[in-house]
This record gives C-alpha cells, structure tokens and sequence, in this order.
C-alpha cells in the first residue's frame, strides 16, 4: 500500500513540475512574441523569433514528442529563421531603428490582431469546448517519418521548392543591374 501511495505522489510531483515548466516557457514565449512584432530593428525581431520557436520545440520536449522537438529546431531555427536573416540581409533592409515604420498604422495593426484572436479562439471553443482528446498508443517516430516520406512527399517537396524560390527571389531583388 506505501508502495502505491509513494508512486501516485512521484506521479503527482512529476505533473507539477511539468506544470510549472510549461508555465515558463509560455511565459517567455508570451514575452518574445510580443518583442518579435514590437522590436523596430528586423534583425533583433528574427532572434526573438528564434526564442519563441525554441521554447514551442522545448513545449514538445514536454509532450514527450522528441521527434517533433527535434524537427522544430532543425527546420525551423535551422533554416526558415536563417532564410529569413538571408532575405533581410540580401534585400538591404534598414537594419536599425526606423520610427517610421513603427508608428505608421499601428492602431490598424492591433485591430487586425484582436480580430484575429477572437476568431481563432471562437473557432478553438467551437470546435475542442467539452472533448477530450485520447490518444491510444503513442506514435512511433518510424511511423512518423513514413507517412512524411511516403504519403506527404509531394507537399513536402513543393515547401522546399518554395522556400528555394523565396531565397532565388530575394538575390533577384537585391541585385544591383
């Protein structure tokens, strides 16, 4: 009986700390967003970003999705936030502070925000309000990794395509003719 006592307590004890851990990290996701779409200079908003998509890949460490962590960090750290830095930099982006930019249309900005967020938060009610998700059996990765190179090539290969044509179109429009 002590024996099952002290595992439901661990048991307990681990969820807790989950639950804090989670907490954090939101935090810190909340905190960098915000300095992504409020920082004025574009090089700074991209390494806020780069903190904002480290702390989802840390929120899938604590699912117990390594695979997906893994994912998140090699994909979109590892390339998209780099891509974004090369389209920045090869399009000669002001690179500092322009106020011009940061005061025009702000009022219109948080407007489309608040929309935004109220409809996708209606649509999130709507759709999850009492339901309960139950996953039987966790998936394996080998599972995973099949169905992206198997059924979900095409779509996975055409965002590759995609993503070189933005990187080819940003040295296009840098170029001096």
């Amino acid at each position: 009986m002590t024996a099952l006592l002290a595992a439901i307590s661990s048991d307990a004890d681990i969820m807790v700390a989950q639950n804090i851990f989670f907490g954090v990290i939101a935090a810190v996701m909340i905190v960098s967003a915000l300095r992504v779409v409020t920082s004025a200079n574009i090089v700074h908003a991209a390494l806020w970003l780069v903190v904002v998509l480290a702390g989802v890949a840390a929120q899938f460490i604590l699912l117990g999705a390594e695979f997906v962590a893994v994912t998140q960090v090699l994909v979109y750290i590892g390339a998209v936030v780099v891509l974004f830095l090369f389209g920045v930099m090869l399009t000669r982006a002001s690179l500092g502070e322009d106020e011009s930019v940061a005061k025009e249309k702000r009022s219109l900005a948080v407007a489309v925000g608040v929309l935004l967020f109220a409809v996708m938060a209606t649509a999130l009610i709507d759709t999850w309000s009492d339901d309960r998700i139950v996953i039987d059996e966790p998936q394996r990765v080998a599972e995973v990794s099949d169905s992206i190179f198997s059924q979900y090539i095409v779509p996975f290969e055409a965002v590759s395509v995609l993503l070189l044509a933005a990187l080819i179109g940003a040295i296009v429009v840098a170029r001096k003719d």
